[in-house]
């Protein structure tokens, strides 16, 4: 009979497609931007900002290995700390749309799905003057129509290849474990990291300041880079 082999093909499509749309390198639903072509090159990326005072603990971090980053920043913090957001930017770092509000986009509507990305967008350019081209999905959740939307507003999404799972680390070995053996490949990474919490401004990123410090301190080969300049 046919029907149980098109009833299991059809739950493994259906399987697929949930994993694409969370997956960070999946491409199935659009292109994104997850590496670069050059190994000698590593962006650290952050989300969930901005947040004090740790995103400015690594503010000073980074400027002491001249290193760059991209800060990928909710809009409703943005709205809180726009003096972080000017730091940031003054420093020479890039800055990305996160949503205003950091909700799974895969299940929000498409009108909501809009606001999202405009409202942040434009707590964005009212903190710092000018508008933002890069664009991450909250849990990296996209479908079609996210990566739609975000390019009818000039968003070019960005995706990783390397993650330290920092959310609810331990410490920074933990971190620093997730990703120190995956940066040996031959390309350029991007890594994603936290300065901030989508459960509420003011977390604790301790662990992630060391694991970058001690990053920032083993790979002194290698150039960090915002994502634009990796791409």
């Amino acid at each position: 009979m046919l029907w149980p082999f098109l009833t299991i093909l059809s739950a493994g499509a259906a399987s697929y497609a949930g994993y694409a749309s969370m997956a960070p390198q999946s491409q199935l639903y659009g292109r994104t931007l997850t590496h670069g072509a050059d190994p000698h090159q590593i962006a650290l990326t952050y989300d969930d900002g901005p947040n004090d005072p740790d995103t400015l603990r690594l503010l000073d971090l980074l400027a002491t290995h001249q290193a760059k980053a991209t800060f990928f920043l909710i809009g409703k913090y943005v709205r809180q700390r726009p003096d972080i957001v000017r730091a940031i930017v003054a420093a020479g770092h890039e800055i990305g749309n996160h949503t205003f509000n950091h909700p799974n986009l895969i299940l929000v509507s498409g009108r909501r799905l809009r606001r999202e990305l405009a409202d942040c967008n434009k707590a964005l350019e009212d903190a710092v003057g000018r508008t933002v081209s890069l664009f991450r999905p909250p849990f990296g959740g996209r479908r079609p129509s996210v990566l739609r939307a975000a390019r009818a507003m000039g968003l070019k999404p960005v995706m990783w290849s390397v993650t330290g799972f920092d959310w609810n680390a331990p410490s920074k070995e933990f971190i620093l474990d997730k990703i120190s053996d995956r940066l040996e490949s031959h390309r350029g990474e991007i890594v994603l990291l936290h300065d901030g919490s989508h459960l509420g401004f003011g977390a604790d990123r301790t662990p992630t300041i060391e694991a970058t410090r001690k990053l920032l301190e083993m790979y002194p080969g290698r150039t960090f880079v915002s994502v634009t300049q990796l791409a």
